[in-house]
């Protein structure tokens, strides 16, 4: 589900020539956090694969823990610059007095949530109870009790998909733009990724913010970052947490 959402988010919205998008949603009275504010960042759901030349994703668990390992590592140096105090969980058990298996149950609440988020606010299926602006979607008691259990004000959530043209694929790539110039046109998507990060306010268990980012191309050889290396995990948190806006009530009282 997950992966079909993402999927088909980047084939509605990435051009021949490729491209990175990013769009910020937020509550319409969030104001970024700033001076005496504390927050606990999530282990981050990452996946990393290989296009086959059929188009099928291989996941590769070397790539994937690669990438959460560099992740972790930019967003611990993103929060270093916001100020607060900042936690990062890299592990499930990593959280004293909260055992693994409850933050596994808060990771999938949060990925059930960012889900419908990215099918309710950026693909268009609109919801009769969420048609006012802002995210207007919660964690509910889980995630207050989590709150109190670590001390923390928020947590930042991060989902990663990343993926790489494998040879076959990218000589595929190759054929299919060459058609194009004898008037038979049929470009093959290569790699690309899917990510989006939410900001939880774990005093209410409502979700304050949210950022997708999608970057892709039908062109062989375009690339847009490597999170598997520390400079492109580094770009995907900045494109993603770079500049969090506030909500609209906010910017008008600005």
């Amino acid at each position: 589900m997950r992966r079909g959402l993402l999927v088909l988010f980047t084939a509605s919205t990435l051009a021949l020539g490729g491209c990175v998008q990013t769009k910020q949603i937020a509550d319409v009275q969030f104001a970024p956090p700033q001076g005496d504010y504390s927050l606990i960042v999530m282990r981050p759901d990452v996946t990393v694969g290989l296009v086959t030349a059929g188009g099928m994703i291989e996941p590769r668990a070397d790539w994937t823990e690669q990438a959460r390992t560099n992740l972790l590592r930019a967003l611990a140096d993103q929060q270093a610059d916001r100020g607060g105090r900042t936690r990062i969980l890299e592990t499930r058990d990593g959280v004293q007095g909260v055992s693994a298996e409850t933050v596994a149950e808060l990771e999938r609440l949060h990925q059930a949530v960012g889900n419908s988020i990215a099918l309710h606010k950026y693909l268009g299926v609109t919801l009769p109870t969420k048609r006012r602006q802002g995210v207007d979607w919660t964690l509910g008691e889980d995630a207050v009790r989590f709150g109190r259990a670590t001390g923390m004000d928020y947590a930042l959530f991060l989902h990663a998909q990343d993926s790489f043209a494998s040879s076959g694929r990218i000589a595929l790539q190759v054929l299919g733009i060459a058609g194009c110039f004898i008037g038979f046109c049929a470009p093959q998507s290569g790699g690309g990724q899917s990510a989006y990060a939410s900001l939880v306010d774990l005093r209410t268990g409502e979700v304050v913010w949210f950022n997708v980012l999608q970057t892709g191309s039908l062109a062989p050889g375009v690339g847009f970052g490597d999170i598997r290396t520390p400079e492109g995990a580094a770009q995907m948190v900045e494109r993603l947490l770079g500049r969090m806006k506030a909500g609209r009530l906010v910017r008008e009282r600005e």
